[in-house]
């Protein structure tokens, strides 16, 4: 906390400027409110996207991948104050730190905070018990396995990183009201199933007030207050929607693909009460009823 206080006195005088790798639908979200604020952003694109939607927002856009590292990246860190990493790692590792990990942690130490966007998936199946952020990291597949390495190689910079542990994302145009839209919503029964949910702009709010509040080291559950059972969320989309739901079908017989399929194999509860108390946030959407109303809404 020291450390991070005292980059804070020693840049008062800086424009602040987020470096993130992976302008992705959350942190483009992050990036339009910080732009709006004044600050200046750097991001990072894959070889061949489009970045050209990042760009006309006034952003700074670097390419990178695991074929192509930046080659300027100490430089370029000179002038940053936050870091966020928003890249998932892949099965040989986490690419950022692979390429860039030396640089990062050169870096560290003068900046003001450093953010990296894990998932819920780091606590494994708690066959629908709670979880917080003191629960044991006991991920049941090998992509929460890989999110936990992630986790600790990011916890061991010179200044470690703030940890922030996402439940399902929805927002504008990625909700189950745009699938019911296109006909792909399902109602998969599996009794006693429940998945916690964020709303992307929830997300950003939760950002923001870290970088008012940096705690390095610390990390947050990033989910609403209402773990629910899929169907039942489907069903309200459809009621929103005025139209008939699908077709219930017994998770034995759902014929979902292994990604799919493994999203089921955790079933949790997730606790919040951590990003209300420490960073005083009041969620925007505490539930999925609200969040999918308020996105319908924006619709018209």
């Amino acid at each position: 906390m020291a450390r991070a206080e005292n980059a804070s006195r020693k840049d008062m005088t800086q424009t602040p400027h987020l470096f993130c790798f992976g302008l992705g639908y959350t942190a483009l979200a992050l990036a339009r409110a910080l732009v709006e604020q004044g600050w200046r952003v750097t991001g990072t694109c894959r070889a061949g996207s489009n970045a050209d939607a990042a760009r006309s927002m006034g952003l700074e856009i670097v390419i990178f991948d695991r074929e192509h590292p930046i080659a300027d990246l100490e430089q370029r860190l000179t002038t940053v104050t936050h870091l966020l990493s928003s890249v998932p790692p892949g099965e040989s590792g986490d690419p950022v730190l692979q390429a860039h990990g030396a640089a990062i942690a050169k870096a560290a130490p003068h900046l003001q905070w450093i953010g990296y966007l894990s998932t819920t998936g780091v606590y494994g199946d708690r066959q629908g018990g709670w979880v917080d952020e003191s629960s044991a990291l006991t991920p049941s597949g090998e992509r929460g396995q890989r999110r936990l390495d992630a986790e600790t190689a990011w916890l061991a910079l010179p200044q470690p990183a703030h940890l922030f542990r996402l439940a399902g994302i929805y927002g504008p145009g990625r909700s189950v009201l745009d699938t019911v839209r296109a006909g792909k919503a399902r109602r998969v029964l599996k009794p006693g199933q429940v998945f916690s949910r964020i709303h992307r702009d929830d997300i950003v709010q939760i950002l923001l007030a870290s970088f008012a509040r940096p705690n390095p080291g610390a990390a947050y559950n990033v989910c609403d207050d209402d773990a629910a059972d899929p169907a039942e969320v489907t069903t309200y989309a459809c009621e929103l929607l005025n139209v008939a739901p699908p077709p219930e079908v017994p998770f034995a017989e759902a014929q979902l693909s292994p990604m799919a399929r493994s999203f089921y194999d955790d079933n949790k509860r997730v606790r919040n009460d951590r990003i209300k108390q420490e960073l005083g946030v009041t969620l925007i959407y505490p539930d999925y009823r609200v969040g999918l109303a308020a996105l319908l809404a924006a619709e018209s």
